[in-house]
């Protein structure tokens, strides 16, 4: 491969909004899982869920020392869907049915993951969990998966305001960017399908969609016209979950860098911070956004992988793509100085023990604000003082 193809290229990422089904199915799960730790912060959680017309199932393991009744659960589905905005024929946050099937987590689980006498608390599973940071957005995203937020957030938000009343909650956007010399430089197409009301058409639909677009790509990077695709088969009135169904954790790739970087395979929706595919993967993209942030990288991949009942990491693996200005072994060695990346040492070093998870459902789990109350801590860079102390 030439270097001309490593650098000059176009790349693709997609979102969907908090309406479509596989998210509404995270957005159940995760609020369950708030609601589980608001009672008991070392709550343990597993929960899935399943959508489909007037239909959802609630599935799954918990041990908490707080009392969720299967009422309750119901409830947080129905406030759920009823904050996205379900209100249709099919699948109405009032009628649909909620079936909750969750019971008592495996004892055996419990025996790997509990602290008992000098074993500490251990890792809920095995598994690979990445994270990556990178300069081409200030929030140290990749721009494509970047910009393909931002853009369904913005018409979420003015839909939720009454704004865009005529839309619906079921939305996807594709942002395709050109790269020249490795930095994006502007849009080669959008797409844009959302979900609205009878008697717009689908130009009517993309005069509408149109300005937050240009609002929320950099000036001058707007894709030809003919290359702006919104509702590209033309109608989509239809949408949901009696369009199609949805399940958690089928959008883990939205979730976190749009395809930029690899995915271990583990969703994060309906789990508590014990399992590592939510705390690690948190943990690799706070340590690769700290290295970026520190001026160590213009982009950092780091990979981490643990064993089920074992507390330390099997192996820390950093890549800064030839971006680097430290070797990839010293990075290594000032990172185990300056947090632990037990399951524990990780909980407690990003505060993770609380009911954070509900917003981080949709729109993605990286390149969000840290929030006051301890919501997105792995978007902090307060390590970077700490490395630049290690490393000089």
């Amino acid at each position: 491969m030439t270097t001309d193809i490593l650098k000059n290229f176009i790349f693709t990422s997609e979102s969907v909004a908090e309406g479509h089904p596989d998210k509404l199915c995270d957005c159940i799960s995760d609020s369950i899982v708030d609601a589980y730790l608001a009672l008991d912060p070392y709550s343990r959680t597993a929960v899935e869920t399943v959508a489909t017309t007037d239909y959802v199932g609630i599935i799954g393991e918990v041990r908490s020392q707080g009392n969720l009744s299967h009422d309750r659960i119901t409830e947080i589905a129905r406030d759920t869907i009823r904050k996205i905005g379900y209100e249709q024929d099919g699948f109405h946050w009032k009628t649909a049915e909620i079936d909750c099937r969750l019971h008592a987590q495996s004892a055996d689980i419990a025996v790997g993951v509990d602290a008992a006498g000098d074993k500490d608390e251990g890792a809920g599973d095995q598994g690979i969990m990445f994270g990556y940071a990178c300069t081409e957005t200030p929030e140290l995203m990749p721009a494509p998966i970047h910009y393909s937020h931002a853009i369904l957030k913005a018409l979420s938000d003015d839909r939720h305001a009454g704004i865009l009343s005529m839309l619906g909650p079921d939305a996807k956007s594709q942002v395709t960017l050109e790269y020249h010399n490795g930095k994006p430089v502007r849009a080669k197409s959008v797409v844009v399908s959302t979900q609205h009301v009878e008697g717009f058409s689908q130009k009517d639909v993309k005069d509408i969609v149109r300005p937050y677009v240009q609002k929320i790509l950099p000036e001058g990077w707007m894709c030809d016209e003919s290359e702006f695709y919104v509702n590209p088969t033309g109608r989509f009135v239809i949408g949901g979950p009696v369009g199609d169904s949805g399940l958690t954790g089928r959008k883990i790739i939205v979730d976190t860098y749009g395809g930029a970087a690899p995915h271990g395979g583990g969703a994060f929706s309906g789990k508590d911070p014990t399992k590592v595919d939510r705390s690690a993967a948190y943990a690799a993209r706070y340590v690769a956004k700290n290295i970026v942030a520190a001026g160590y990288a213009e982009k950092c991949l780091i990979q981490l992988s643990y064993a089920i009942g074992v507390s330390k990491p099997i192996s820390v693996y950093i890549n800064t793509l030839e971006t680097g200005n430290v070797p990839e072994t010293v990075l290594a060695d000032a990172l185990r100085k300056v947090i632990d990346l037990s399951p524990r040492g990780i909980r407690t070093h990003l505060h993770l023990n609380k009911p954070i998870y509900a917003r981080t459902a949709s729109y993605g789990h990286f390149g969000r604000a840290p929030d006051a109350d301890g919501g997105f801590s792995w978007e902090k860079t307060d390590l970077v003082d700490e490395l630049k102390s290690v490393l000089g």
